[in-house]
């Protein structure tokens, strides 16, 4: 009796400490990316900074715009008022915490990616135009190419690189739109989970150009069910799941204690450096920034 009782106490131990474990895990992750609405002084433990500081560093990461202007889309209010009694038809979806993506406004969603449908999920719920980078081998078949015209998706070149992929969605941030963006690069094409790979810093680069813009972390589950990588027809009545973290900015980040973790002698420091100095700072910012706000997508639920 007293070895059952023994056992029962260890077993509820050992539970306790694994909800604690993954509490304080979720409050790290989320915190780090914590709530837009708070305002940086209203954090307790956040370092003073003072505007120039800040905006010094902002001139130095900002990304320049595209040569090309935005394509234009004049269908996008039609595909915007189709696509989500469409979508709501054929696949089971559910939105969590989609109230927290303002109806106007610059803003960055950035998501976990494993399926061609995933952009279309979260379009399909926020209702706004949301503009993603698209390869341009889809605008070379008329069908595809017409869908990526119709909502709106920006034409990328493998010759050009990276570079001229983040210069656009820096004009899309500018003209005061919303942003989408898988941070993983591409689509996951492991066989079996976990899915979810290591991110890109771009996502990272396009904040601190922007550096007052929400970040929000995004879960997409089940996609991968409807059409993962490499199929050629979609399964209807599948459960999709797309869930909304907490956002927040680039500058709100770089100064939280959970975060970038800078004050103002720091970031002046970075400032005055010499480049390839200033470059090695900002790049240790950079992934440190891309690996919680994967962090966070993945405590978000993303397989």
């Amino acid at each position: 009796m007293h070895k059952e009782r023994s056992k029962t106490l260890s077993m509820k131990n050992a539970a306790l400490t694994e909800c604690i474990r993954v509490s304080i895990y979720l409050d790290l992750n989320l915190c780090a990316l914590g709530n837009h609405q708070m305002q940086i002084s209203g954090w307790k433990g956040m370092a003073e900074v003072n505007e120039a500081t800040m905006e010094a560093l902002r001139k130095i990461c900002f990304i320049p715009g595209a040569p090309n202007p935005l394509p234009k889309s004049p269908l996008y209010s039609l595909f915007l008022s189709t696509l989500p009694i469409m979508f709501r038809s054929i696949f089971r979806l559910r939105y969590r915490g989609i109230e927290r993506i303002p109806h106007k406004g610059a803003v960055i969603i950035a998501a976990n990616h494993t399926s061609h449908i995933d952009p279309f999920t979260i379009i399909s719920g926020t209702r706004r135009r949301i503009h993603y980078l698209a390869k341009d081998g889809h605008f070379e078949k008329l069908a595809t190419a017409i869908v990526m015209k119709t909502s709106g998706q920006i034409r990328t070149h493998r010759e050009s690189g990276a570079a001229d992929a983040l210069s656009s969605a820096s004009d899309v941030l500018s003209a005061g739109l919303a942003m989408g963006i898988f941070p993983e690069g591409t689509r996951s094409r492991r066989d079996e989970p976990p899915f979810l790979s290591e991110g890109k810093t771009g996502v990272a680069r396009l904040a601190a150009s922007h550096p007052d813009v929400p970040v929000f972390p995004t879960a997409i589950i089940g996609a991968r069910s409807v059409m993962a990588p490499g199929d050629k027809s979609i399964r209807f009545w599948k459960r999709v799941e797309i869930t909304y973290g907490k956002s927040i900015t680039w500058n709100e980040w770089l100064v939280h204690p959970a975060g970038g973790a800078q004050d103002n002698a720091s970031l002046q420091a970075i400032i005055d450096s010499q480049s390839d100095e200033q470059r090695d700072a900002l790049r240790g910012l950079y992934r440190r920034f891309t690996d919680q706000l994967m962090g966070s997508i993945e405590a978000l639920g993303a397989p």
